[in-house]
């Protein structure tokens, strides 16, 4: 008999062990082994520390990371912690207490969690994006792409809640109030720091065609970058002034009958004193101040405008006078600030028309063709070999020679030029809070800007007294010592916005591989070896966000020379949500189904738990959590700590019956893993050690074999029965278990029998059964007899491996 499986006395023995041998420290220098560098976004270290879906993620890679160790890679699986975050803030402003010793009693916390799920983290590696150390290259980056035109100081329209204090993006706005508190926020310009993405833009695109990522994850990219071909024309308003256009679309231009503009644009400022409907315009305009660009585009559903009465435009084609309107789903901040409406060939067009009673001209047609009812847009035209109509002399052409024939006569007249438009646009490259990265640069007396020199770098956060910024301005105003610069002869006042939360997170997965360097970000040669990353796991909710500016960040730094790869991660996957057992994502709304993992460690190990998260299904899928399922997983653990610590067990006298499913269970397992498909690889492990139950005993090479696979998911357990196996040392770097492709081929197969083309019985028969003895054995099969005693056999149809079939009549 075998001791029972104390989970929580072997969980802290090999936790200690691992700490004090440092089993799992990388020696980033060794360049004799193959490289292979696993990652996990980094967390926010948040007071509440570690929910249920942060092992599922962080187990993967932990399998990954132990299978390619045992296969002889050298392997860098790091964590560390993106730490500046508002809570921290939030407690700062609260209690008047620095951040930083509430961010670091929260990393201990997350630090202590994550071992006690037996992650192979190298934590001598462990990165904070609060640490000066630290941000001192993200200074230095930011540093970078100032000095290279990238980083700029411009006027633009931003999201600025006046109680807040601070702009807001997008996403942190809701039906014109603050999400946090809901306070009013207003459009209004400001000075903003901000990243120019659009100039990557074109890098990024072709990047996303060299990397393994899921296709909507790339497509969601490209569709964000918002890649569009067109020509921009230039139109002459009435009585003096220009504007421009820029149209995908052409071939439509004569079937414009108004415009629009961005209602708290520069066209507009400059044609107010000619609208005969001002107090109509400035009550439209203030409104559309109100809004965020989401509420004004993508979550737009009205067909709201005003008209500029007195205001007209000449299209250039045809010399007509054209109404123009303002509305606010055209922003100012993109494009041109203004767009071309033609009712008949554009959808939204058709209804704003409609909802201001102005005239569609058709200038497109077509079989079966009737724009009455709703417009014929260029999805419904393009490639069908549709006609222009009322278009003048283009008249009859084709819409793809008339695109571009109209085109020349526009470049002719000197009023168009052929442009390629993005539809993502400067990242916002500054906060108005105190728990970030100072910006490095001082507002000088004579109005320039100066970036500080590298020897001043870190610029570190000041303590303040009062952590709350006062009269709508940032809190490290407050610091009034602090600000005021007096270096090398000059002298000024210092930026006193942070970076955003995403700066530290673009260049983090750089740290890792050499974070105690305070002379470069990383060492070249290191870089060199170690990127790109091999497989980063996280959630999809970054697509748009973190996956984004860190593809920027290297690319700018690929293009300098300091880092090797165009792109930082090789492999991308993101792991599915758990769910409650309610099958409801977990949270404040359901707490009786939020599940605490340190609660699961603590009742059934924490081996248990990393079984059953990888068990649940697909890594990809979200999952619903089911208690009995946590109670399967640790029954399955029992099982094989039972079979496997049983010396008198642990034989060859089975072996001859084990061999075959041995060696299909370690090439399944091989491949699952690399495919992460972890749900098989355990279901593979069950058929087999349901196997050795069945025998009684079990070869001790292939006893070795299943532990060492089984150890990457349950490292504990593992470790410990392969001590019991009589080994000192760990299983981390024992060679992983290989396989003989013959061993694993079938010796039989289990076939069909069809009686003319119904399946009446099924047969198993040797892979090379020849045709007679297939035959006969289908006939001898039971449920095949009945429907051909009696009857003529007139075909015989003998497919090996596939199906026998047998006509009679």
């Amino acid at each position: 008999m075998t001791t029972p499986y104390n989970h929580s006395e072997i969980e802290k023995k090999w936790q200690a062990y691992w700490d004090k041998n440092q089993t799992f420290k990388t020696d980033v220098w060794d360049f004799s082994k193959p490289k292979y560098y696993v990652l996990d976004m980094f967390p926010y270290p948040s007071g509440v520390g570690l929910h249920a879906g942060h092992p599922e993620g962080y187990t993967a890679t932990d399998i990954v990371s132990r299978m390619k160790r045992m296969q002889g890679y050298n392997v860098l699986h790091p964590m560390g912690y993106d730490s500046f975050g508002l809570p921290a803030e939030q407690y700062a402003v609260t209690t008047g207490n620095h951040p930083n010793g509430f961010t670091e009693e929260n990393i201990k916390t997350f630090s202590k969690q994550l071992k006690e799920l037996g992650f192979d983290y190298d934590w001598s590696k462990m990165v904070a994006t609060s640490d000066p150390s630290f941000y001192k290259w993200t200074q230095w980056i930011f540093k970078k792409l100032y000095e290279k035109g990238y980083a700029k100081y411009i006027d633009m329209p931003v999201n600025w809640c006046e109680e807040l204090g601070t702009v807001l993006s997008n996403d942190e706005v809701i039906d014109g109030k603050s999400e946090r508190g809901g306070y009013p926020v207003i459009r209004k310009n400001m000075k903003q720091w901000v990243i120019d993405q659009p100039a990557f833009a074109e890098e990024l695109l072709e990047g996303l065609n060299e990397i393994d990522w899921p296709e909507s994850t790339k497509e969601i990219q490209r569709n964000w970058i918002g890649k569009s071909t067109g020509v921009e024309v230039e139109f002459e308003i009435v009585g003096g002034g220009k504007f421009s256009i820029f149209t995908t679309c052409i071939e439509t231009i004569y079937g414009i009958t108004f415009m629009v503009l961005a209602p708290d644009g520069k066209i507009v400022e400059g044609l107010l004193d000619r609208v005969e409907n001002i107090d109509e315009v400035k009550s439209y305009i203030e409104e559309t101040k109100k809004k965020n660009d989401m509420d004004r585009t993508e979550l737009n559903k009205g067909k709201s405008g005003c008209e500029l009465k007195g205001v007209t435009c000449i299209n250039p084609v045809n010399g007509k006078e054209v109404r123009m309107f303002i509305g606010d789903f055209v922003l100012a901040s993109y494009g041109t600030g203004a767009v071309m409406a033609v009712p008949s060939h554009d959808q939204r067009d058709f209804e704003y028309a409609i909802a201001h009673n102005i005239e569609m001209i058709q200038v497109i047609d077509g079989p079966g063709v009737d724009v009455s009812k709703q417009a014929l847009e260029k999805h419904d035209y393009l490639g069908k070999g549709f006609k222009l109509i009322n278009s003048e002399e283009f008249t009859g052409m084709t819409v793809e020679d008339a695109k571009e024939a109209i085109t020349v006569k526009l470049e002719n007249m000197g009023i168009a030029k052929r442009c390629v438009n993005y539809h993502f646009r400067e990242w916002i490259f500054a906060r108005q809070r105190y728990w970030g990265e100072p910006v490095p640069v001082v507002h000088t007396e004579d109005g320039k800007i100066h970036v500080l020199d590298d020897d001043e770098l870190p610029l570190i956060l000041p303590e303040l007294e009062d952590y709350k910024g006062k009269n709508g301005k940032a809190p490290l105003e407050n610091a009034t010592e602090w600000k005021q610069y007096d270096h090398n002869g000059i002298k000024g006042i210092r930026e006193t916005s942070t970076m955003p939360g995403s700066a530290g997170s673009s260049w983090y997965y750089f740290r890792y591989i050499d974070p105690d360097n305070d002379k470069e970000f990383a060492d070249q040669e290191l870089i060199k070896h170690w990127m790109p990353v091999d497989l980063y796991v996280g959630g999809p909710e970054h697509a748009v966000g973190h996956l984004m500016y860190s593809r920027i960040w290297n690319r700018f730094l690929y293009n300098e020379g300091l880092s090797p790869v165009k792109e930082p991660f090789k492999k991308l996957v993101h792991q599915g949500m758990i769910l409650g057992e309610n099958g409801i994502k977990m949270g404040k709304r359901f707490p009786e189904f939020v599940v605490n993992p340190s609660d699961v460690v603590r009742e059934y190990g924490a081996d248990t738990l990393r079984l059953y998260e990888m068990f649940m299904g697909p890594l990809e899928v979200s999952k619903p959590w089911s208690s009995q399922g946590v109670e399967g997983a640790r029954r399955f653990i029992n099982r094989v700590w039972n079979f496997f610590t049983d010396s008198e067990k642990i034989n060859d006298s089975a072996k001859a019956n084990l061999t075959k499913l041995y060696h299909q269970t370690v090439k399944k397992v091989t491949n699952d893993f690399e495919k992460l498909a972890f749900n098989t690889a355990i279901s593979q492990m069950m058929i087999f050690v349901n196997a050795v139950y069945k025998e009684g005993s079990c070869p001790k090479e292939y006893a070795e074999g299943i532990i060492k696979m089984l150890s990457c998911i349950t490292p504990h357990v593992g470790e410990e029965i392969w001590a019991s196996l009589g080994y000192e040392d760990t299983i981390a770097f024992e060679p992983w278990p290989t396989y003989d492709e013959n061993e694993c081929k079938e010796d039989t197969i289990e076939i069909g029998v069809q009686v003319c083309g119904k399946v009446r019985g099924k047969v198993v028969l040797g892979v090379n059964e020849d045709k007679d003895s297939a035959l006969a054995k289908a006939k001898a099969a039971d449920g095949v007899a009945p429907f051909i005693e009696g009857k003529t056999i007139v075909k015989e149809i003998y497919v090996p491996g596939k199906i026998v079939n047998i006509v009679v009549k």
